[in-house]
């Protein structure tokens, strides 16, 4: 580890604020890891799977491990933009109508179940999340910083459901999936169910401020990257656009979410550079997700699991820069 890395106390906050979230999340401590990476990276976090297994519980945690604005939005069918947006009231008071702002303007913003929108509500997180900032009655009002979303989706009800568009699937950085706990971590939550522990959530330890989690991402960004690392990363997308089992490859933005991702990872073990492991270990969660199977090789309901598949196999079939 690099000596200035190692005195770094903002590197150091982040390690406690991971440490804690462990304490409620627990055993599944690359869950956590994947969700700060998201955050210190500035993107936006899909957490997918069943029901139960813990996807809000991470949100939540993420968010009171820092003290920061936190907003749930419950999506169900009836939700309307403004409803995440705002809206605007008139007050009889000063005759005019005044911007009340919407669940939007947080830190950090749980979207539950975001696919059992419609799709126009969920265009209006669009902007928001590849911009910053949201447009509502003829005025652009910026988002506080940091800002992350992190939806979460059951890839397995399809009833009632809108699947999220591939537009909507590129703006979320990572995604990841909580699976089930191991026996001994699931053991542990049975016999703690008695003990208070609904309220361990509420009662995290918030270890960072929102300044320093920018100034984490400011370091993040200064992450160096050398030339063989992005013809390596290079490779690995435009193997994706030439598969012949891929019908869409992954797109810039995807490219430049993994430079990023693995520059988070590195911050996160103490190295101001990048090393080929960072990018390879983050592309199955950077990119399975933007990529869309050929018809004739998909199932459908099994699209996910066959593009992480094929980019397994891509990634075997590059060379590893030394």
């Amino acid at each position: 580890m690099n000596n200035a890395m190692e005195m770094d106390p903002v590197l150091d906050k982040i390690r406690k604020m991971q440490t804690a979230i462990e304490t409620v999340v627990r055993g599944k401590s690359d869950a956590v890891r994947l969700s700060l990476i998201c955050l210190l990276s500035e993107g936006h976090l899909l957490i997918e799977d069943v029901p139960g297994v813990g996807k809000t519980t991470l949100a939540q945690a993420v968010a009171r491990a820092f003290d920061c604005a936190f907003r749930r939005i419950q999506f169900t069918s009836d939700l309307l933009p403004s409803d995440i947006t705002g809206v605007s009231i008139f007050d009889p008071a000063e005759g005019k109508f005044n911007f009340r702002k919407g669940p939007i303007f947080a830190n950090i913003v749980l979207a539950d179940e975001i696919n059992r929108a419609a799709p126009r509500t969920q265009s209006a997180l669009l902007e928001a999340m590849s911009e910053g900032k949201v447009s509502a009655d003829d005025a652009t009002r910026a988002l506080p910083r940091p800002f992350m979303v992190a939806a979460t989706q059951n890839p397995v009800e399809h009833h009632g459901t809108y699947p999220l568009p591939e537009s909507q699937l590129d703006r979320f950085m990572i995604r990841i999936r909580m699976g089930y706990p191991a026996r001994d971590a699931e053991k542990e939550l049975l016999r703690r169910a008695n003990d208070g522990s609904r309220a361990e959530n509420d009662a995290i330890e918030r270890v960072c401020a929102a300044d320093d989690i920018i100034a984490a991402q400011t370091r993040v960004r200064a992450i160096r990257v050398d030339e063989s690392l992005l013809d390596y990363l290079m490779a690995i997308v435009e193997a994706t656009r030439r598969s012949d089992f891929l019908l869409l490859g992954a797109s810039p933005r995807a490219a430049l979410a993994l430079r990023r991702a693995a520059q988070a990872m590195a911050y996160m073990e103490g190295r101001d550079y990048c090393i080929p492991d960072d990018i390879k270990q983050l592309a199955p969660f950077v990119l399975a997700h933007r990529l869309v199977v050929s018809a004739d090789y998909s199932s459908h309901h099994k699209r996910s699991e066959e593009a992480g598949a094929i980019l397994a196999e891509i990634l075997r079939s590059i060379e590893i820069p030394l």
